[in-house]
């Protein structure tokens, strides 16, 4: 059991795609992470946002502000983990990466040693940054 969900893990990554973007586990991570400051639109209008001392950004601008026309995938993606990378911009934003290692959102039928848990966190961030690149104006 335990090879079958690692390797379809590793497929699944392998064969992330643009579709991915149309995948509701994309949008629902969303709304469950980052609309509460970012805003359903994406435009940092969420319900929070007037709680931070921090002007929240607009997401769907990440292409333009960020990467120069194109979207900046692992720029993203590293932010959105926030577990690796310097912490530059003042550590305004959460750490995403542990959210579902030490909470029951993984289940024991997703994952059941530690690196397949990293893989469904890996999955669940990349779903999310394919929907982010969804939503660039």
């Amino acid at each position: 059991m335990k090879k079958t969900v690692l390797a379809t893990a590793c497929l699944a990554g392998l064969t992330a795609t643009q579709a991915l973007a149309e995948d509701p586990l994309g949008r629902e991570e969303y709304m469950t992470a980052c609309a509460g400051c970012h805003g359903e639109s994406g435009k940092g209008d969420g319900p929070l946002a007037g709680l931070l001392n921090i002007q929240t950004p607009s997401l769907t601008t990440i292409a333009a502000t960020k990467g120069d026309g194109e979207f900046p995938m692992e720029w993203v993606v590293w932010m959105i983990d926030g577990r690796n990378i310097i912490r530059a911009h003042g550590a305004e934003m959460p750490v995403w990466g542990d959210r579902y290692l030490a909470s029951a959102e993984v289940s024991e039928a997703e994952s059941e040693t530690p690196e397949s848990e990293e893989l469904v966190v890996r999955g669940r961030i990349l779903s999310l940054a394919y929907y982010l690149e969804s939503i660039q104006e």
